[in-house]
């Protein structure tokens, strides 16, 4: 009897082909799943860190042209109403070496961001291994994990291009916030004299960072694959409405 067209018992499924690093950092915007299905075969993330850090260092290198840290702190300081004041006490020598000072560390903050972000990626990579191996007792490997949060922030990059440009372009920096540069929540639209609690309320619904999100709620089940979507998805949401508790809670002390 011919067997034509019917499947061999017992042959495991095919693994998928091994993907390029250029076809990684591509795939993480046009079909993501096959990037981070990818990451189980090599969890490196030094070509996507890589470009972050080339293109965030391009971004700050701009502000600090373009708008200058003496500007961005000055900016800073009239979105926080306990700040203003407390400046605003000081004898007026000691408010100069105030704000000489506080230039110098965010400063020294905005250029030391890639860095920075290394420890907020194992922190966020920590989060997520800890609820797929105890929560939803699956097993995943820790720099899987890692390489996908750092995978998953190259949507980020838009922020920083199109940040820089519109700096470039010559856009007014009266009220440039460093940490909400570009018009992808409610909180760029207000007033810098607004609620900070409103305004860390709205910025947390990003349209970039939720972005980002989805595609770590997409990439837990392939890095794991007992995971399923669904669960997935409650992680990143719990570590989502953390975040906001946190900011909210933040602002709530300047304010």
């Amino acid at each position: 009897m011919s067997t034509s067209g019917v499947p061999a018992q017992g042959v495991p499924a095919q693994e998928p082909a091994p993907l390029s690093e250029v076809q990684r950092l591509v795939d993480t915007f046009i079909a993501p799943t096959k990037t981070f299905t990818d990451l189980r075969r090599s969890a490196m993330w030094w070509a996507p860190y890589i470009i972050i850090v080339i293109v965030g260092s391009l971004f700050v290198y701009t502000i600090d042209v373009k708008v200058g840290f003496e500007k961005v702190v000055d900016n800073q300081i009239q979105m926080q109403p306990k700040a203003a004041e407390r400046l605003e006490k000081l004898p007026a020598d000691q408010r100069e070496v105030a704000m000489h000072r506080q230039v110098a560390i965010t400063k020294f903050i905005a250029y030391a961001v890639p860095v920075i972000a290394l420890i907020i990626y194992a922190i966020f990579a920590g989060v997520i291994f800890g609820a797929v191996k105890f929560a939803v007792n699956a097993e995943v490997k820790f720099n899987a994990v890692f390489a996908l949060i750092v995978y998953t922030r190259l949507p980020e990059l838009l922020r920083a291009i199109l940040s820089s440009i519109s700096l470039l372009a010559g856009v007014s920096t009266d009220s440039f916030d460093i940490n909400n540069p570009l018009a992808t929540n409610g909180a760029y639209f207000m007033d810098p004299s607004g609620s900070p609690i409103v305004r860390a309320l709205l910025g947390s619904f990003d349209i970039i960072t939720i972005w980002t999100l989805i595609l770590v709620a997409i990439g837990i089940p392939c890095i794991a694959p007992k995971v399923k979507r669904g669960a997935a998805f409650g992680i990143v949401i719990g570590w989502f409405a953390f975040t906001i508790l946190l900011k909210v809670g933040l602002a709530a002390l300047s304010a």
